[in-house]
């Protein structure tokens, strides 16, 4: 009776609510029509009477101030709507039921996306997933708890908690459960078909994930996850929830997530909008790379050309040179190569300007000595300088911007070369590797195994800004950055980080755990966490891609499902027929599916085949943008990150170096059916 009672108040809760969250959107509406009317009279005002305004300056200032005063209430407004439109769709997903220490009633908190009060400063009725007290909900089972507010630690009792299931405004159902997250539940909302989009996890958030996510203590926090662990769900929601607790310090736009490619920034875009926060900014580190490089050389590798080619011709040599050029090694080599470089980059000779000289001993004294700690290359420029404002002082007058160009010139002369990518050759001669092409600017193309060893080279040659705005930094896939990337990643972000990854899926040929020498990179302060349970694939799934690796001690939860298939077929035709047969996607079906190759060489032609017998499909490769519904053809590299309801993996040739990870990233990616297919 007791149970079918307090369903009873959820549903009255509910229709109340609603009624309210209306009330409030239509009183926002309004106000913002008559906001814009404001504004538009402002600005009519402004037209009219501008000419007329005092010669100081006052009154236009005012006027202009009173505009932004309510342009901004206008978009904060705005912002309140679109919390509320989302919140008339599912006001709320769970309520604890708390009595504080020393009271005898029990308080009801109901939680769901936002805060919403009837009127502002009012108490909520309902309470922000993020707020202190909604940690009862996520934290604790009945009986003692407790959360910390900004008061201090309140303690009390959970007399009971409820999980609520609310679609299109309707109670689709409500659950009194002794645990905090239960799994049928859990199983229920994780077994439903794949979203296009990447889902949030506010209603399923479990305990260990919660400790995480509301961590404000560590400055680095690094996570090692299992596949399908919720590590890209819990740091996008960790970012919500720093959003909401340090608002004056930290904005979206201080927030960066470097995401292995657009893709995937795509397919998490949504997250942080649906938890009531503006998106943030995301940028591929390779990108980047190239960027800082283009004007070095025309053009440089990505990871995915290096992989291509490993994939096609397996070379342990070049394999092993590739790791040795991304070590602390090959860092220690760098830094050795810059102690001899001073006498060999530069010959000095005599300056003369306009009755004014600088001696070789003087040039000599001030390049070694007086601006030592300038990055070479820039050295330079700050004699240079030097010596115009000694003559501007002399002289009384400027120097014009021509014989500034012709200083220029005369201070760049004393350098043997100030390229880059020259000095870089003259190091790998150095250490016995095989040179770069000595090209053009136009022919030159940096393989990926030189990209970053030269960033670091011209970074310490001509230095490099900070990216002070940034505040808060999110390193997917942290297993695919090699020691070198770190390095030039703490140089570059001196801010707090999330780092996260799973070392079973490095995109290599051997296993790559970073978090051995992340501290000696980074820092003591960090902390390293480990995720061991999967929630996103069937039990029997899970199974089959433990069995990939060996690891061995990942905690599954057991949702079951479809027996692993595995075939072989004589032609691709027929793998692609046994696809159209099982291919389950539509409005009936599944959401997403996704036909995975090991090269982008075979996933165009399987695509185009497709394509020819009539089937709808989406090819993604590197520089697609969009992650779409239905079928998906990629390769298994661009799948990393990504999930769908079927997947049908085309395994590749045994000789394939890569082929083990390929297999186990494509296994991990299934959420309900895996077919994994061969060709003999």
């Amino acid at each position: 009776m007791e149970n079918s009672m307090r369903k009873f108040d959820g549903d009255l809760f509910l229709q109340d609510v609603t009624e309210k969250l209306e009330t409030r959107l239509n009183e926002i509406k309004n106000d913002l029509v008559e906001g814009q009317k404001e504004i538009e009279s402002m600005h009519e005002y402004y037209w009219e009477n501008y000419t007329e305004m005092d010669q100081y300056g006052y009154e236009d200032y005012d006027n202009q101030q009173a505009l932004l005063h309510q342009v901004n209430a206008n978009d904060e407004k705005l912002k309140l709507k679109h919390r509320f439109d989302r919140m008339l769709d599912s006001p709320f997903f769970g309520r604890v039921d708390f009595a504080f220490d020393g009271e005898d009633e029990a308080e009801p908190f109901y939680i769901g996306i936002g805060n919403f009060a009837e009127r502002a400063g009012m108490t909520p009725l309902i309470y922000d997933w993020r707020a202190p007290v909604s940690g009862l909900f996520y934290d604790f089972d009945k009986g003692p708890a407790f959360y910390e507010a900004p008061a201090g630690r309140i303690e009390g009792e959970i007399c009971s908690k409820w999980q609520y299931k609310i679609r299109n405004g309707k109670m689709v159902y409500a659950f009194e459960s002794d645990t905090k997250i239960d799994d049928e539940i859990l199983k229920q909302e994780l077994g439903n078909n794949g979203d296009v989009k990447l889902k949030n996890i506010v209603r399923t958030i479990q305990k260990e994930q919660n400790a995480i996510i509301r961590n404000t203590k560590d400055k680095i926090l690094v996570i090692q996850g299992a596949a399908g662990s919720g590590k890209t769900s819990i740091a996008l929601h960790r970012i919500a929830y720093l959003l909401y607790h340090d608002r004056k310090n930290l904005k979206s736009s201080n927030v960066l997530v470097l995401s292995p490619n657009s893709v995937f920034a795509d397919y998490i875009s949504h997250i942080l909008p649906e938890l009531g926060e503006e998106n943030i900014k995301e940028m591929s580190f390779d990108l980047f790379a190239y960027r800082e490089l283009k004007d070095t050389a025309a053009d440089c590798e990505d990871r995915y050309d290096h992989l291509e080619r490993i994939m096609a011709f397996p070379d342990e040599e070049e394999k092993e040179r590739f790791r040795m050029k991304q070590s602390a090694d090959f860092v220690g080599m760098t830094e050795g190569f810059l102690a001899t470089l001073e006498d060999r980059l530069v010959d000095f000779h005599e300056i003369s300007f306009r009755g004014m000289s600088l001696t070789e001993e003087e040039l000599i004294r001030m390049f070694y000595f007086k601006f030592q700690d300038t990055p070479l290359l820039a050295r330079m420029d700050a004699v240079k300088e030097y010596f115009i404002d000694s003559y501007e002082t002399l002289k009384g007058r400027d120097i014009s911007e021509e014989d500034q160009e012709l200083l220029q010139r005369k201070f760049d002369d004393m350098y043997v070369t100030k390229d880059v990518y020259k000095i870089y050759n003259w190091l790998l001669e150095d250490y016995g590797y095989e040179l770069l092409p000595d090209v053009p600017y136009e022919r030159r193309k940096i393989q990926y195994e030189d990209v970053f060893p030269m960033l670091y080279l011209k970074y310490r040659l001509l230095g490099r800004s900070s990216q002070k705005n940034i505040k808060h930094l999110v390193i997917d896939e942290m297993q695919d950055y090699s020691y070198l990337q770190y390095v030039l990643l703490n140089g570059l972000f001196q801010c707090r980080m999330t780092i996260l990854g799973d070392f079973a899926q490095t995109l290599d040929t051997k296993q790559h755990d970073v978090t051995k020498f992340l501290p000696k990179i980074l820092g003591k302060e960090i902390r390293q966490l480990t995720l061991n349970k999967s929630y996103r694939n069937t039990y029997e799934i899970a199974k089959y891609a433990e069995k990939i690796t060996g690891i061995t001690g990942l905690e599954v939860l057991e949702r079951h499902g479809k027996e692993v298939e595995e075939k072989a077929f004589s032609s691709i035709d027929d793998v692609i027929e046994e696809v159209m047969t099982r291919l389950n996607v539509s409005d009936d079906g599944y959401e997403t599916a996704a036909l995975i190759t090991m090269t982008e060489e075979e996933a165009y032609d399987i695509y185009r085949l497709l394509k020819n017998r009539g089937a709808e499909a989406s090819y993604v490769d590197r520089n697609s943008s969009a992650f779409k519904k239905g079928l998906t053809v990629t390769t298994f590299y661009l799948a990393k990150g990504l999930e769908f309801d079927q997947v049908f993996e085309l395994r590749g040739k045994k000789e394939n170096p890569l082929r083990e990870q390929a297999e186990y990233i494509c296994a991990t990616r299934a959420l309900q059916e895996l077919y994994v297919y061969d060709i003999i």
